[in-house]
């Protein structure tokens, strides 16, 4: 079925780069107008700006700092006076800090909490009437963080799991006009300070016995996008690794 209508509108914070670079390419190629929220990606955001016109749509780059509230304001304000709409609002920015815990200090606790938690709260908040006009929803990224006690990224785990449990919060509080769904990915694109045998041990570690690719996330937000009877989800994207491992326990293992 052709699903295309280009008069659907979509945001995507963080939405330049990386997997959120890889949902915006595929939500223009869907026949979506984009808004693109990003901090520093400038050059990012100009070229995809490009790619999306040469497809006979428009993306809209917005520059700001989504620790700042003002700037989430910001952003929803741009998309009013560019598009006048918004079908489908997509919470993809996010920090990634490593850290122990002990070394988790207040400043840096609160900075991973306002661009991860009450960022995309924000987000919600500010569109929630274009998101209702148009009967749309929102899909918030999380990550598998969300689920287990990542220890190298503690500060980054908490936020993502409030990530998930607002997702379910937001999901009832703004039924039934806007749907709210979240996608967990798994080992998707490694960080770039990764060495390639880390990358390589996450997919041995997956039932599917492979990684995935930020296109598998973007099919997901997709198919959140249209899925008219799902509300309050979240989707782990991940090649089964929240199952746990692939190999049966041995005797003695506890």
């Amino acid at each position: 079925m052709d699903d295309r209508n280009p008069q659907r509108v979509a945001l995507v914070t963080g939405g330049a780069v990386r997997v959120g670079r890889a949902i915006s390419l595929a939500l223009a190629a869907a026949g979506y107008h984009l808004a693109v929220g990003y901090r520093t990606s400038e050059s990012a955001a100009a070229d995809l700006r490009d790619r999306v016109a040469s497809l006979g749509l428009r993306c809209v780059p917005v520059q700001g700092d989504l620790a700042d509230p003002a700037a989430v304001e910001a952003l929803i304000e741009a998309v009013r006076s560019s598009f006048g709409r918004l079908d489908l609002l997509v919470n993809s920015a996010a920090t990634f800090e490593a850290r122990p815990l002990m070394e988790v200090d207040a400043d840096a606790w609160d900075h991973v909490m306002a661009v991860n938690a009450r960022a995309p709260h924000l987000s919600v908040r500010a569109a929630a009437p274009l998101l209702r006009a148009s009967r749309g929803s929102v899909v918030n990224i999380v990550d598998l963080s969300a689920f287990q006690p990542w220890l190298e990224y503690p500060h980054h785990s908490v936020s993502k799991a409030a990530l998930a449990h607002l997702t379910r919060v937001q999901a009832r509080a703004l039924a039934p006009e806007i749907r709210v769904n979240a996608i967990a990915p798994g080992a998707v694109l490694p960080p770039d300070d990764w060495p390639e045998a880390r990358w390589e041990a996450l997919a041995e570690r997956a039932p599917l016995k492979r990684v995935g690719s930020a296109a598998d996330v973007a099919e997901a937000v997709l198919y959140l996008a249209g899925a008219s009877f799902v509300t309050g989800q979240v989707i782990a994207v991940d090649g089964g690794r929240l199952l746990g491992a692939t190999d049966p326990p041995r005797a003695g293992d506890g």
